[in-house]
């Protein structure tokens, strides 16, 4: 069944919320989307009415079985695009997302699995989220946030949580991304910040930021 891109927009929201807290209330969903919350109370009859939302009454939106196989084809398509505009067509991990937000409406099942097979059934997208497989099948690893990252150990960075504009462009001025080798050397007890050693330099950054970058280690 095909859905407006209004719809699919929810659907994608939803499946956040839910990843961050179990269900969407309709206050979260309209400040996630930035409307009012009665155009919320409105879209989530809808989407109900097809089957895609199950709601329990003061608890809140969940999706329904449907509703989350929907929404991992949505995320799907959204992070090979990121994938291809990125490896493929050269855009900086700051653009993608914003490309990606109106090519993830194409939705051509033959099309993404094409797409998925041409660029080598990439498991990740450019900011380390995992890519759903053409049965909506995550690859899971371990991984923990910079700020929990033991001293001394050496780690590599594997995804960026908040991807604004802003975060972007804060790490590309600290020279880190997907891939990059570092080591926490020290906590500063007065506002949480932590120096990290990279290959070439040595930096400092925030509590905030350092929560939001997600590392590997052995």
């Amino acid at each position: 069944m095909n859905y407006s891109i209004s719809e699919e927009n929810y659907l994608k929201a939803i499946y956040h919320l839910q990843e961050k807290g179990g269900t969407a209330s309709t206050n979260a969903v309209a400040e996630q989307l930035n409307t009012k919350a009665a155009s919320v109370t409105d879209m989530m009859k809808k989407l109900s009415a097809k089957g895609l939302l199950n709601y329990t009454p003061y608890y809140g939106f969940s999706l329904s079985t449907e509703g989350k196989k929907t929404a991992l084809f949505i995320i799907r398509r959204h992070r090979l695009w990121e994938f291809f505009l990125s490896q493929k067509l050269g855009f900086s991990w700051e653009e993608v997302h914003g490309l990606a937000e109106e090519l993830e409406h194409v939705s051509s099942k033959k099309l993404i699995d094409r797409l998925d097979e041409f660029l080598g059934f990439p498991p990740y997208d450019p900011h380390g989220d995992p890519i759903p497989d053409s049965k909506g099948k995550i690859t899971a690893r371990n991984q923990l946030p910079l700020s929990l990252l033991p001293l001394h150990k050496s780690a590599t960075v594997c995804r960026v949580a908040n991807q604004s504009a802003e975060m972007l462009e804060l790490l590309k001025h600290k020279a880190i991304a997907i891939g990059t080798k570092l080591e926490v050397k020290k906590h500063f007890p007065f506002d949480q910040s932590i120096e990290i050693k990279l290959k070439t330099k040595t930096v400092t950054i925030s509590e905030q930021a350092a929560k939001n970058i997600f590392v590997v280690y052995e």
